[in-house]
């Protein structure tokens, strides 16, 4: 794993590949550089602190795990698309142990504004998926959504309930699936 890097992207993929051996704590900048076959100062030429350096690696673990759908049908039909939600959950839970938990608790614990930023955007991309899915949806009912309750808010409650069920580990999507079928179908 040594090998000389020579861009940011490169810096990430380095830090997430870290991760998945090592763990969260591996993520330093002497590590990184180390492991990046590089001197410290070119870490710190792309990020200027170790919490930068994590916040943007929380950043694209979660792009990589939730990466655009290959299947472009999966837009188009809000159940296909829980369910490739909950796919790639169970799978970024193997890919990065622990990672859904304990850099949310992390970020919440140490107040890093900047990690907190990063996540907060990296979950808008999630929402903002859901949202554009209900949008296409053409098995939805005219009636599901109303002024009160909007596709938008649906999406918000989709993601909790993603949310939640990264946080216990429950990667079974049976029972969002079934709340999906009785509010909109």
């Amino acid at each position: 794993m040594n090998t000389a890097v020579t861009s940011k992207e490169d810096i990430l993929k380095t830090s997430r590949e870290l991760i998945r051996q090592q763990g969260w704590s591996a993520v330093n900048i002497r590590s990184v550089a180390a492991a990046c076959g590089v001197s410290v100062g070119s870490i710190y030429n792309y990020f200027d602190s170790k919490s930068a350096l994590v916040s943007a690696t929380v950043e694209s673990v979660w792009h990589e795990i939730f990466p655009r759908p290959e299947d472009e049908a999966v837009f188009h039909d809000t159940q296909a698309y829980m369910l490739w939600m909950y796919e790639q959950m169970e799978h970024g839970s193997r890919q990065y142990p622990g990672f859904f938990t304990l850099h949310s608790l992390g970020f919440l614990q140490e107040e890093k504004a900047d990690g907190k930023r990063r996540m907060q955007q990296a979950w808008q991309y999630i929402i903002d998926g859901l949202y554009s899915v209900l949008k296409q949806d053409s098995r939805i009912r005219k009636d599901a959504f109303t002024e009160h309750f909007t596709a938008k808010q649906f999406s918000d409650v989709l993601f909790s309930l993603t949310l939640s069920a990264l946080l216990r580990q429950d990667y079974d999507p049976a029972a969002v699936l079934e709340i999906v079928r009785r509010v909109l179908y």
